[in-house]
This record gives structure tokens, C-alpha cells and sequence, in this order.
């Protein structure tokens, strides 16, 4: 999950920076191209994404494998 995130990170960051003109309108007193924004915003998303595949993960290593086999 994480490393989907990353590619989407990847791929989006840089689109976000071609995007700057209408990105522009809708930041108000932060440069654009302000790499604190971009990179919180990634930090951010990474920790989501992190958090939306630990979770269900933990879960489903904590079943026994011989009961989840048996109710099928």
C-alpha cells in the first residue's frame, strides 16, 4: 500500500508543480511553488496510506489461519 502511495507521489508532485498557475488562485500567501506545502502534503499522504494498510494488515496476521479456513 505504502509503495502505491509512493508512486503516487511521485507522479503527483511534479503535476501539482506543472499546475501552478491554477494552483495560484487557490493558495493565498504561499508561493506556489512553496516546497514546505508540497512536501507536507506528501508527508501527509504517506501517513495515511501507511495507516490505511497497517491496520488491516495487523488484523489479518492476528487470525489463525486454520479457523479463517474452516469457516470457509
Amino acid at each position: 500500500g505504502v509503495r502505491l502511495a509512493l508512486v503516487g507521489i511521485g507522479l503527483g508532485l511534479p503535476a501539482a508543480a506543472a499546475l501552478t498557475r491554477v494552483l495560484r488562485s487557490v493558495l493565498f500567501s504561499v508561493n506556489s511553488l512553496d516546497p514546505a506545502v508540497y512536501l507536507t502534503i506528501a508527508l501527509l499522504l504517506l501517513g495515511v496510506s501507511g495507516l490505511a494498510s497497517y491496520l488491516p494488515a495487523r488484523r489479518a496476521a492476528a487470525a489463525d489461519p486454520m479457523e479463517a479456513l474452516r469457516a470457509e
